[in-house]
C-alpha cells in the first residue's frame, strides 16, 4: 500500500515537473480550456441572470397571488394565437363586470385598456408614454404607490372625467420647478388634469416604468373607442387563490356558453404560470446555446491531445529509459494522463476565476444580473477534467505502447 502511495506521488510529481519545465507551452495549452470554461459560465450566468431578472421584474409589477385575463393567452404558438384571433372574442366591461359578481375568492378585480401616445404641455413633450385606462380599483391590484395626489376614484370613472394619474419621468420632463398637481397635460387633442404623481419605480427589461399615465377606463374608451379587448387582472383572498381562479373560469365559460367539452376562447393565467412560461423560455435558450459554448471547450480538448502527442515525442528517450529501468506500461500511462488530467483542470479553475471577473464586470459597469450557479460551477470543473483525461488518452497510450529499444535508440 505504501509503495502504490509513494508511486502515485512519484507520477504526480514528474507530471507537474514536466509541466513547469515548459511554462509557455503548459499556459498556451490551457488558454484552449480557459477560453472554453469561461465562454460556458459567462453565457450560462447571462441566462441564469436574465431568467431571475425576467420573473422578479414580472412579480414585481403584477404581484404575487395573483391572475390576469385576457382574450388570448401569451403561452401559444403563432397557429394557436391565429386561430385564437378567429375564435376568441373580444373582453367587454360587462364581461368583466359579469366576473368579478361571481368571484368570491377574489379580493379585488381590476379592468385595463393599454396604448402609447405623446403627452404634451404647451411647447414640452414626452413621447412613448403608457397609457392605461383603468378601473379606480387597479391600485390595489398592482404594485404601484401614489406619491402625491390621490389615484382615480370610482366617480371619475362613473362620470368620465378627464383626470389622470402621471409617472415621475413625465413630471420631470413637462414640470420642471413646477407642482404638477392641478396643472393640465394633452394627448390625442384631449386635456387632462393632473390629480396625482406616482412614486418612482425604476424601470424593468430596459424599459422605464416611471413613464406612464393612468386615466379612467371610460375615458380612454371615450377618447380611443370602445372595440379594444381589455384586460382584466384579479388577486384573491388569503389562501384562496385556486378557488379564485377557478370561479373566474367557470364565470367566463358560463358567460361565453361554452360547453362541457369545448376549449376555453379567453386566456387565464397565474403570475406563477406567467413566471413559468419565462423559466421553460430560459430552459429552451439554455439547451440551443450550451452546444455552440461547449464547441470552445472541444477545441481545447483538441489542443490538449495535440500538445501531450507532441510531449510523447520530445520525451521519446526518456519513456525508453524509464521503461529499461523498470517502469511498465501502466506507469507511464498514468504519467501522461496525470499531466493531461492536471492541465484540463487547472484549465477549467482559471476559466471559473476569468468567468468570475467577466461576470463581476459586467454587473458593475451595465447594471445587467449575471448569476453563477453551482451546477455550472461543478460541470465545467468536471468537464474541463474529462477533457484532459480523454484529450491524453491517446497520447499516453501511444507512450505506454513503445518499444524501450526502439525509444532509446530515437534521435534526442
Amino acid at each position: 500500500m505504501e509503495h502504490r502511495s509513494s508511486l502515485s506521488y512519484e507520477m504526480v510529481r514528474l507530471a507537474l515537473d514536466s509541466i513547469w519545465a515548459h511554462k509557455l507551452r503548459a499556459f498556451l495549452t490551457l488558454l484552449g480550456v480557459i477560453i472554453g470554461v469561461s465562454s460556458v459560465v459567462v453565457v450560462g450566468a447571462g441566462i441564469e441572470g436574465a431568467e431571475q431578472y425576467v420573473v422578479d421584474s414580472v412579480s414585481g409589477a403584477l404581484g404575487g397571488n395573483t391572475f390576469t385575463l385576457n382574450r388570448i393567452a401569451p403561452n401559444l404558438s403563432q397557429e394557436e394565437v391565429r386561430r385564437a384571433q378567429r375564435r376568441n372574442p373580444r373582453l367587454t366591461l360587462d364581461d368583466y363586470e359579469f366576473v368579478r359578481r361571481r368571484c368570491p375568492a377574489c379580493s379585488e378585480m381590476a379592468a385595463y385598456l393599454t396604448s402609447v401616445q405623446t403627452i404634451t404641455r404647451g411647447n414640452l413633450e414626452q413621447p412613448g408614454v403608457t397609457i392605461y385606462g383603468t378601473t379606480s380599483n387597479s391600485i390595489l391590484v398592482s404594485t404601484f404607490e401614489v406619491a402625491e395626489g390621490r389615484f382615480l376614484s370610482p366617480d371619475d370613472v362613473r362620470r368620465s372625467r378627464y383626470v389622470t394619474v402621471i409617472g415621475p419621468d413625465i413630471v420631470e420632463q413637462l414640470f420642471p420647478n413646477l407642482d404638477p398637481l392641478g396643472q393640465t397635460v394633452k394627448m390625442t387633442g384631449y386635456n387632462l388634469r393632473v390629480v396625482g404623481v406616482l412614486e418612482e419605480q425604476g424601470s424593468t427589461f430596459g424599459q422605464s416604468l416611471d413613464n406612464q399615465i393612468y386615466v379612467p377606463i371610460s375615458t380612454f374608451q371615450k377618447m380611443y373607442g370602445t372595440r379594444r379587448s381589455i384586460s382584466i387582472r384579479g388577486s384573491s383572498r388569503a389562501g384562496l387563490f385556486q378557488e379564485a381562479m377557478d370561479q373566474v373560469r367557470v364565470a367566463m365559460r358560463v358567460r361565453h356558453k361554452l360547453g362541457p367539452g369545448e376549449a376555453d376562447d379567453f386566456g387565464l393565467l397565474s403570475t406563477e404560470e406567467i413566471n413559468q412560461i419565462i423559466q421553460d423560455v430560459g430552459g429552451f435558450v439554455q439547451l440551443a446555446v450550451a452546444p455552440i459554448t461547449l464547441i470552445a471547450l472541444l477545441v481545447g480538448g483538441i489542443v490538449v491531445m495535440n500538445i501531450m502527442l507532441v510531449s510523447v515525442t520530445e520525451r521519446t528517450f526518456e519513456i525508453g529509459l524509464r521503461k529499461s529501468l523498470g517502469a511498465r506500461k501502466r506507469d507511464i500511462l498514468l504519467q501522461f494522463l496525470v499531466e493531461s488530467i492536471f492541465l484540463g483542470s487547472l484549465g477549467g479553475m482559471v476559466g471559473m476565476l476569468l468567468a468570475w471577473g467577466v461576470t463581476s464586470l459586467i454587473e458593475l459597469l451595465a447594471g445587467f444580473p449575471m448569476e453563477i450557479s453551482p451546477i455550472y460551477v461543478v460541470s465545467s470543473l468536471a468537464v474541463s477534467a474529462g477533457i484532459g483525461l480523454l484529450a491524453g488518452l491517446y497520447p499516453a497510450f501511444k507512450a505506454a505502447r513503445m518499444d524501450p529499444i526502439m525509444a532509446l535508440s530515437a534521435d534526442r
